[in-house]
């Protein structure tokens, strides 16, 4: 609705203006009678120039009144507009003290909540009491630096070998300074030297990587299948369509089953040549019973699809695939499709994948790439996905058009079965079963094929707790892979070139030494470094080439670019637990060979949600001859069932000590590197540190109570 014209400011304008012509009206003519008078006297009166002068401020009075008006009403414009500006600012700044505060509230909180130090294994361990003598030893140096600062020690430091005689903290801080430049930073800048070798080969091969990533997409390079399906089945006849088995294994799944599982019977293929078995490893008897609810469901729709449970659950995801291929049936199948509990394919996944089989017998596995729904649900989500956007766009599509091998990701592919039991099938001895088969399968000449174009839906996790979790199995199962496959690589018929890129690249170089100097040269090398400044640690390996790499490493995800550096600070953070994660699986500690289900929130597109509806839709006007009494009772059943989703366990965050420990050594460090004014080093230790306490107060990813 249009405002009301204002006619105020109209009628004061009108009334000025009528005051002003009156005013020179009557100034005009005292004016002429004043310039009279002072034509006839000039002779007379030498000083007539301040008659004129008098006569024309005469005149402009009336100006100049208007004009201090106008100059009135500016100033008290102007005034308004500062305080505005002012307001603005203040609110400002209300908001970010309230923020701190709330963010103190909350610290505080996860503090008083956290369990006791007893009752955390992971608080026990070696690695976090290693943690802890390194704040206790960088807490004391700094002391050390503060009375030494204070006293003048850094312009002028004490001498043994000097001639005067030194007091006891003297005598105590010269030693110190001796038994630092003679025994302590040597060793400290070999170890240095050789973490930036690693950090320097490991930045060329992304490098090259990047290299082959542009290439590919300048010459549009990509797979080629020998034929086609159609959007429509009836044009071709069913030989056309190989006998493919569908997997779906899952763990106390309470939250996505029902995604998966529906993505799956929805598959555009024919009903006879195709088979779903849903291979459920749950503990919990709910779960169970409405994962059987679901399967009832679509066998009633008429969908060929298969519970199965496991009475003695060995061997994790591994041992649950390894049981469902021994099954009878799965002779008559040349295909098998992996999907995990969360991952929702298309409706037309199949079509687009089992064409790349035809005519490439030594073909054993095609990749596709992996979407996710809940990339942008919070700042967790999206450092998730510039390290997966690079993982599939770089890693996965060079290697697959190079080398013809990558690491199977462990579901959205499909494998040919004979490939699977030439190579030995699944094994149970790792946490990786997926990347175990994928090299064995190499070893055996058996190639690989990556698609960049067909992608498969999924969830990331939401909460750090899940990622780190994640993570940990992620890291340490290639290093109990690599312990014991090292001999068979060495042993296997396959040339050298491909042995050296399994031990080397596959392994050394992205899964041992990539955590290794990341964690060693920015969470342990450098704080050291502001403590031993013998040992220097130069600005471009602090600053120049980590920025590069990181901008190398979010070109796959260019909207990502805001966030380059909190990805380059995390990354670094999570760097402790990959490290850990990688000691524990070489060296066999306790945990290395724990499987923790990655917690899912079931999320799903609106559209694919729409899709799976409309699939549903035509399942049920096919199979409408159906007795509606069975698929009734199976609906109620499912419906009571679902009723118990809402009675789950209550989550809340929590502490993480590892994390915690290396925030106050990093920001310790930084505290001594303002000492010495070191610019660069002071804002990466300032800034690192604080990233440090934000994850280890778990204020990234979900927040709940």
């Amino acid at each position: 609705m249009p405002r009301p014209p204002n006619t105020e400011f109209q009628e004061w304008w009108n009334k000025q203006q009528k005051e002003i012509h009156n005013n020179l009206t009557t100034t005009t003519t005292s004016a002429t009678s004043a310039s009279t008078i002072s034509s006839s006297s000039t002779s007379e009166n030498p000083n007539f120039l301040k008659v004129e002068i008098s006569a024309t401020d005469s005149i402009s009075s009336p100006v100049n009144h208007k004009d201090r008006r106008n100059r009135s009403r500016s100033v008290r414009q102007l005034s308004f507009f500062c305080l505005l500006k002012v307001q603005q600012f203040l609110h400002s700044i209300s908001s970010i003290f309230a923020s701190f505060l709330s963010l103190l509230r909350t610290a505080n909180r996860r503090i008083a909540d956290s369990p006791p130090l007893p009752h955390r294994h992971s608080s026990n361990s070696r690695f976090y009491r290693l943690i802890k003598v390194l704040l206790g030893v960088v807490l004391i140096l700094l002391c050390f630096e503060l009375i030494a600062y204070f006293k003048g020690w850094h312009f002028s430091p004490p001498s043994l070998h000097k001639a005067e005689v030194l007091g006891f903290v003297e005598l105590v801080y010269a030693s110190w300074l001796r038994v630092r430049a003679e025994y302590l930073a040597p060793p400290l800048q070999s170890l240095s030297n050789i973490c930036i070798v690693l950090f320097l080969v490991q930045s060329v091969d992304r490098a090259v990587l990047m290299l082959g990533c542009f290439w590919i997409k300048l010459r549009g390079i990509k797979p080629v299948a020998v034929m086609e399906y159609s959007s429509k089945s009836e044009d071709h006849s069913l030989e056309d369509f190989p006998m493919v088995l569908v997997q779906i294994p899952m763990c106390n799944e309470r939250e996505v089953y029902q995604n998966s599982i529906g993505a799956a019977c929805v598959q555009d293929w024919p009903r006879e040549r195709m088979l779903v078995q849903v291979l459920d490893d749950s503990d919990d008897h709910e779960v169970q019973q409405l994962i059987k609810a679901e399967v009832q469901k679509w066998q009633q729709r008429g969908v060929r699809i298969l519970y199965r449970h496991r009475l003695i659950r060995t061997g994790y995801k591994a041992g649950n695939l390894k049981s469902a291929m021994n099954c009878d049936y799965v002779q008559d199948y040349e295909f098998v499709a992996i999907f995990d509990a969360d991952f929702q394919p298309t409706p037309d996944f199949l079509k687009k994948t089992i064409p790349y089989f035809k005519g490439n017998d030594d073909l054993a596995l095609v990749q596709t790439r992996w979407a996710f729904v809940n990339k942008d649900e919070n700042l967790l989500t999206r450092l998730q996905y510039i390290n997966l956007a690079f993982h599939f766009e770089v890693e996965q599509q060079v290697n697959g058009v190079f080398i013809n091998f990558f690491g199977f990701n462990g579901t959205a592919g499909v494998w040919r079965i004979k490939a699977l039991e030439d190579c030995g099938g699944w094994s149970e001895r790792t946490t990786v079963e997926d990347m175990d088969v994928a090299v064995r399968a190499h070893l055996c000449g058996w190639k690989f094929i990556f698609l960049n174009d067909v992608e498969c839906l999924c969830e990331l996790p939401e909460s750090y707790e899940a990622y780190k979790k994640q993570q940990h199995r992620w890291h340490s199962g290639p290093m109990q892979l690599f312990r014991m496959c090292f001999m068979e690589i060495i042993r296997s018929k396959v040339s050298w070139t491909k042995k050296f890129n399994l031990i080397f690249l596959f392994f050394l170089l992205r899964k041992l030494i990539l955590p290794f100097y990341s964690f060693t040269l920015f969470c342990i090398i450098l704080p050291l470094t502001m403590f031993l400044p013998e040992a220097h640690l130069p600005a471009w390996v602090v600053c120049y080439v980590p920025g590069f790499m990181s901008l190398l490493n979010i070109l796959p995800a260019p909207q990502s670019f805001p966030f380059i550096v909190p990805y380059l600070l995390f990354e670094n953070t999570m760097s402790v637990t990959k490290f850990n994660a990688m000691i524990t699986g070489l060296f066999r500690f306790q945990g290395s060979y724990e499987w923790v289900v990655t917690k899912k929130s079931g999320r799903s597109s609106e559209a694919d949600l729409l899709g799976l509806s409309e699939k549903e839709s035509e399942v049920l006007v096919n199979t409408s001859m159906l007795p509606r009494s069975a698929s009734d009772s199976g609906l109620e059943e499912l419906n009571k069932l679902n009723m118990s989703k809402k009675n789950g366990k209550s989550k809340r965050n929590r502490l993480y000590r590892k994390e915690l420990t290396l925030a106050f050594i990093l920001l310790t460090a930084s505290v001594r590197s303002l000492l010495s004014a070191q610019g660069i080093h002071f804002y990466f230790l300032l800034f690192q540190g604080i990233t440090f306490l934000i994850v280890g107060l778990d204020l990234i990813g979900e927040q709940v109570s």
